[in-house]
């Protein structure tokens, strides 16, 4: 049966979709098979693997309650595919507001998916919204991608805090997958002391991998690509890529215990 991993933070532009486009492309290069679930009504993970942004998915999933295996598309990479979504995904909040269980939509379209691939990624929208809430009933653990900058800590209270509230009242299998440092500077001062201050504070729940400032990753997006498909020598790739080898050794360790 195959993890189901969200990677959420209510900040904005912290590396949360990259993280998504390019750890789910990481493993689906090492054949593993992966689902990458946009669930963000921006869509950028869409493009970002060379899908349009048009057409049925994750929306039509969740608010009509059909099955969402039909609505899946290929990629480039032989073992990702992706659920996509639309700008139609900004309606769904409001249209899930007096329905019973609407927390759990999410959760119910992907129980029939789960046999099918070793990892699911949700990307989940820059809000604690009711869809970042669904995502977060719906997984087994949550990565939370962190920039480097001083702001970034500010907020990471506000995402543990959700997370804490799904796990005791929605969700009590819940766990935190890893805190992710992105957007690393080794020449900036300020982005060390934020390494430091985030290894102190949460030295267990941190990723050894961090992934650095990097042009490629930047630039993919626009070619449609993950960055291993667009430079796979770029830093950007090369991290994302170890990244994937500490999730898959934290999965055999998880397991042998």
């Amino acid at each position: 049966m195959g993890k189901i991993i969200a990677i959420a933070n209510q900040k904005g532009g912290v590396g949360k979709t990259t993280t998504a486009v390019n750890l789910a492309a990481s493993l689906a290069v090492a054949e593993r098979r992966v689902l990458l679930v946009d669930f963000d009504p921006q869509a950028n993970a869409t493009s970002g693997v060379g899908v349009e942004k048009n057409g049925a998915g994750v929306y039509q999933a969740i608010i009509a309650e059909t099955d969402l295996l039909p609505m899946l598309k290929d990629t480039a990479l032989k073992f990702l595919k992706l659920a996509p979504s639309s700008r139609d995904l900004i309606g769904a909040e409001v249209e899930l507001i007096d329905e019973m269980a609407r927390e759990f939509r999410l959760k119910e379209r992907l129980t029939g998916l789960t046999n099918g691939f070793d990892y699911i990624f949700i990307d989940c929208p820059p809000s604690l919204s009711i869809l970042t809430v669904n995502a977060l009933v719906a997984a087994d653990s949550v990565i939370i991608p962190l920039q480097c900058e001083y702001y970034a800590l500010e907020g990471i209270s506000e995402i543990l805090k959700t997370i804490r509230v799904v796990k005791a009242k929605l969700n009590p299998g819940l766990e935190i997958e890893g805190i992710l440092l992105t957007m690393f500077d080794s020449r900036n001062r300020l982005a060390h002391q934020v390494v430091d201050e985030i290894k102190n504070h949460f030295k267990d729940m941190t990723f050894k991998t961090m992934i650095p400032r990097n042009v490629r990753l930047s630039e993919s997006p626009s070619f449609g690509k993950p960055a291993i498909l667009y430079d796979v020598n770029s830093s950007g790739a090369i991290s994302y890529m170890e990244l994937a080898k500490e999730i898959v050794l934290n999965g055999k360790r998880a397991s042998r215990n």
